[in-house]
């Protein structure tokens, strides 16, 4: 059995990290599924979504590893091409990922104590997005 449940997010640009852990256990509880896995997806390639303990210092430390690795203000050919100045967003959703997959059992997600399932906004301005949990199993 497969069942697919939509969240928004409205986003405040990048570095906007979104705790989205109890949209996905709404999600599966009101799937009916007890047993399985729920993808998380954003669609969209300026953002991501990955576990993290959503706490404030990791909420600043991941977009400050984030702009060491990809700076925000180096050159990028995207920005050549589309002028838009968003080419490190695009990689950095590259390198975070833009789903994930957690397993469940009677309902409950199978996630470690201090582990949240996060949105991460990368684009350079605020972004109306939408995430996908799919839910599958019996």
């Amino acid at each position: 059995m497969v069942k697919t449940v939509e969240i928004k997010l409205n986003t405040k640009g990048d570095g906007d990290i979104i705790d989205i852990t109890s949209s996905a256990q709404d999600a599966v509880k009101k799937s009916g599924i007890t047993s399985g896995t729920v993808t998380a997806f954003v669609s969209g390639s300026t953002a991501g979504i990955t576990t993290l303990e959503y706490e404030p210092g990791l909420r600043k430390d991941l977009p400050q590893l984030l702009e060491k690795l990809i700076p925000s203000k180096a050159v990028y050919h995207h920005d050549e091409t589309w002028h838009d100045g968003n080419g490190f967003s695009h990689l950095r959703s590259a390198i975070i990922g833009t789903d994930l997959t957690v397993p469940f059992v009677d309902g409950e997600l199978l996630l470690g104590q201090w582990q949240q399932i996060v949105f991460c906004e990368f684009d350079n301005r605020p972004r109306a997005r939408k995430v996908v949990f799919q839910i599958v199993g019996e």
